[in-house]
């Protein structure tokens, strides 16, 4: 559907577009949501920063995500994750968390963390299978901004539903019901490096 991220961005810059003359925040989810959130910042005519969350992964399964963390440490866990031993996912729970705290070093001196608070806040990401993820972001920023926009590129139709029930909008341009991976509909879905992310941030 989309020929790369910048396609999306465009396309969702379009929808957002009455945004323009608030000043928005758009908060990107590293990394494939960067080259998005810094399109749109630019489109939107306000400022990019990163919103860090991670998935936690299934023990054993690690493709398969069964909750989401994000950096001040808010964890959301889904009903599958009751399959697992508490321990092995309090292990991977800690991992990422370690995660995180490294990438907000490696970033934090590009440019420290832009506070939310009264902000028109954009939370973008490339796309979204189980809404876990954006969820996590979501959770992160509740109750801290003027208003809250989740925008996709793709998610599943069950993630676009799960991002409805806590944003005060969610701006996905497709929610396929065939849906089975993010990377299905891009022609071209080539992994963001952590040096273009770094880039990104600085310009």
């Amino acid at each position: 559907m989309f020929r790369d991220r910048l396609d999306a961005a465009e396309q969702l810059a379009l929808r957002l577009e009455h945004l323009k003359g608030t000043y928005p925040l758009v908060l990107a989810i590293p990394r494939g949501g960067v080259p998005m959130g810094r399109y749109l910042a630019d489109a939107l005519e306000g400022e990019l920063d990163v919103v860090l969350v991670r998935k936690i992964r299934a023990p054993g399964s690690p493709e398969f995500a069964i909750g989401a963390i994000s950096e001040d440490g808010t964890m959301k866990l889904d009903a599958a994750a009751s399959q697992f031993s508490q321990e092995a996912v309090e292990r991977e729970a800690e991992q990422q968390r370690k995660l995180l705290e490294e990438r907000r070093q490696r970033y934090s001196p590009v440019r420290p963390p832009i506070p939310p608070e009264g902000r028109v806040v954009v939370i973008v990401d490339d796309g979204s299978a189980t809404g876990a993820t954006m969820e996590a972001a979501l959770k992160t920023l509740k109750g801290r901004t003027d208003r809250l926009i989740a925008a996709l590129g793709v998610a599943s139709p069950s993630a676009v539903a799960r991002l409805e029930a806590i944003a005060d909008e969610v701006v996905c341009l497709d929610a396929p019901q065939r849906f089975m991976a993010v990377g299905q509909f891009y022609a071209d879905f080539g992994q963001v490096e952590e040096e273009e992310v770094m880039e990104l941030l600085e310009e």
